[in-house]
């Protein structure tokens, strides 16, 4: 599993091009720029779904530093037995260019080790020196 964005695959074996966890396009022209860090996240639901891709990539490096440092956890482990399979926007509340603060709210699909699960959460984001980051969310459902 990567654990750096020099790990992060933005190929297949065959060489084609991969689709991106977020479903929003390709990897390599969607979140793997931002998880490199070329580019920032310019809304909260572009951070949510960089968030969502990496932890479907296994970018601990990348969870951390889009975390707001008031809420970040002392350690993040990463459980290898979840498959995170697809991402739905269902709404998002502010968390536009101009906004400094925002929700987004989601729902992950993913198959673990008892099976196929649904995640449902309203996620909140501010900003911390001009850079989008995940505060914290409430599971729903």
């Amino acid at each position: 599993m990567p654990r750096s964005a020099d790990d992060a695959a933005i190929e297949d074996v065959d060489g084609r091009p991969l689709d991106c966890p977020c479903g929003a396009g390709l990897y390599a022209e969607c979140c793997g720029p931002i998880h490199a860090g070329v580019v920032a996240a310019p809304t909260a639901e572009r951070l949510m779904r960089s968030r969502f891709s990496a932890f479907a990539l296994g970018l601990l490096y990348y969870l951390r530093r889009s975390w707001h440092p008031d809420t970040r956890p002392a350690s993040l482990d990463l459980d290898d037995g979840i498959v995170w399979r697809r991402l739905q926007i269902v709404d998002t509340r502010a968390g536009g260019v101009d906004d400094v603060e925002g929700e987004v709210e989601f729902r992950a699909s993913l198959r673990g080790p008892d099976g196929v699960g649904l995640m449902h959460e309203r996620s909140r984001f501010a900003r911390v020196d001009g850079l989008w980051v995940y505060v914290d969310g409430d599971q729903l459902d």
